[in-house]
């Protein structure tokens, strides 16, 4: 109780709740704000090291104590300026527009550069605007953060915003359009301007260790939003009367982790939406298709436009919007891990038209949970797939979802869902093993392999294909010499006998030469 008398922490209700970071982890106790959704709770989960219950204030409080600790030992606050900056970090915190990385909560600064992100939709006004001023001070604000975590003594601060797209979504913008690219860019500007600026007067007081630069790059002259583009000039001309900076670098963006589901973000820095619904796992263990947050924002003001603004965009599109915001950041935007999911309508109340929204099935392969979900059009054709997993990383749940999205998108554009069984049945990567689930198929090569059979059981009742064996199902050993030292020259493959090129290039032909896919 301690932590919390007489601060912001006394005026917000909590409700407890329980979640898990994972899908295999065992559900812990936490404790949040009443408006905070399901995966706030999650991630609130993730934040917190153990496994015993957590509450939001509490944990909060660990990281905003070493904040002032170090902030007043290193002489950026003094002690009414320590109280000043914990509870302005509170309201940042219960207000979802910014907080610290995942390295922080879990008190790891130590291990890695700790980065500070702010949630650019939870700036947005009431009447479509987009609070200004309020945004400044909070890249100040992580400035002053980021700079007592380390003691005033780092050259390089990471200060980035997070869910562009969500923001460009709620104020109708589409992604590949040149009103929305100069909308981030004039945001990188208004970023970058404030936090040099806040970087000069903390230089002001401890001393300067780097010129400021003169020449600018010019942001843009005009955008959609009223007073950005001025408030962006004004910040960079502010910056620019320092008499000399404390840091070398200040604006990175990063890759999303658990604080941005935490404040409600649902993409990292400057990546496109992901579509307008996403698949989530409900209490009971099924696969559900809720609205994403940036469907939800284009719903309340351009509903009649969500499909235009809501569209998969190609590379050029990223790109472009890279090239907007580069000039402003001191290091280059990360590259997405996966493409976005392809557009859809937002959903309305009544079904989906998919004979009662498809089929799912959960299986286990080689001991990792796998559910597949399928959708089809009313005569039952086969129109989509999706797959959750629950014990692998980020990057190889997004790598899955991009495929199958590829897959999706043959699919619903003419390609036989015989070409793909026989291009990734057999296919073989861990996870592999024994099948738990599906009494037809035993054992498989990878979740691919299953996947597909599975579906030419279901789609072609093909009962042709053959199990593999267990050998065939034996784990690689990723990362031995073998396997890091180079592969060429390599021996070209046998050619198949005459009027055997047929049984080749079969599944059952290619059971015996799997190929690896990494």
């Amino acid at each position: 109780m301690a932590l919390i008398t007489g601060t912001l922490w006394e005026e917000v209700a909590l409700r407890r709740a329980r979640a898990a970071a994972d899908p295999d982890a065992p559900p812990r106790a936490v404790a949040l704000p009443l408006g905070w959704d399901a995966e706030a709770a999650a991630a609130l989960a993730a934040l917190a090291p153990g496994q015993g219950p957590v509450a939001l204030p509490r944990l909060a409080e660990g990281w905003i104590a070493r904040v002032t600790r170090t902030g007043q030992k290193s002489g950026i606050v003094d002690a009414a300026g320590a109280a000043r900056l914990a509870e302005e970090l509170r309201g940042l915190l219960l207000a979802r527009r910014g907080a610290p990385g995942a390295e922080v909560w879990r008190g790891e600064g130590s291990k890695a550069d700790p980065r500070f992100v702010l949630n650019l939709p939870a700036f947005l006004e009431p009447g479509g605007g987009f609070d200004l001023e309020g945004y400044a001070e909070a890249c100040a604000l992580g400035v002053r953060a980021l700079d007592a975590l380390g003691g005033a003594k780092a050259s390089r601060l990471r200060l980035g915003f997070a869910d562009l797209a969500g923001l460009l979504a709620a104020l109708g913008l589409a992604y590949d359009s040149k009103e929305a690219r100069a909308t981030a860019g004039a945001i990188a500007a208004l970023t970058r301007g404030a936090a040099e600026a806040e970087s000069g007067r903390i230089a002001a007081r401890l001393g300067a260790r780097e010129p400021v630069a003169l020449l600018w790059p010019a942001p843009p002259a005009e955008t959609p939003v009223p007073g950005l583009a001025a408030a962006a000039r004004a910040a960079l001309d502010a910056a620019a009367t320092s008499p000399g900076l404390r840091h070398q670098g200040l604006l990175a963006l990063a890759l999303p982790d658990a604080v941005e589901a935490l404040l409600g973000a649902e993409t990292g820095g400057i990546a496109p939406a992901a579509g307008s619904t996403r698949a989530v796992l409900t209490e009971g263990g099924e696969l559900a298709e809720v609205p994403t947050r940036a469907a939800l924002l284009i719903a309340r003001d351009h509903a009649a436009r969500a499909g235009a603004l809501l569209a998969s965009v190609p590379e050029r599109a990223r790109a472009a919007m890279r090239e907007a915001v580069a000039p402003f950041l001191h290091a280059v935007p990360p590259a997405p891990v996966a493409l976005p999911a392809p557009a859809q309508a937002v959903p309305k109340p009544q079904p989906m038209l998919r004979r009662h929204a498809g089929t799912t099935l959960h299986v286990t392969v080689g001991g990792h949970r796998v559910a597949l979900r399928t959708a089809e059009d009313a005569a039952g054709k086969l129109l989509e797939i999706a797959f959750t997993l629950s014990k692998e990383g980020a990057a190889y749940r997004s790598l899955m979802d991009g495929f199958a999205q590829s897959v999706s998108l043959g699919l619903q554009n003419g390609v036989p869902l015989a070409d793909y069984v026989e291009a990734f049945a057999y296919t073989r990567f861990g996870p592999a093993g024994l099948v738990e689930g599906d009494p037809a198929i035993p054992r498989a090569t990878s979740v691919l392999d299953w996947a597909f059979r599975r579906l030419a059981l279901d789609y072609l009742g093909r009962r042709d294909l053959p199990q593999p064996s267990e050998e065939d199902c034996l784990p690689d050993s990723p990362g031995t010499a073998a396997q890091q030292a180079p592969l060429l020259p390599l021996d070209l493959p046998p050619q198949p006998a005459p009027g055997r090129e047929a049984a080749a290039a079969s599944p059952r032909g290619r059971r015996r030469t799997l190929r690896l896919v990494g």
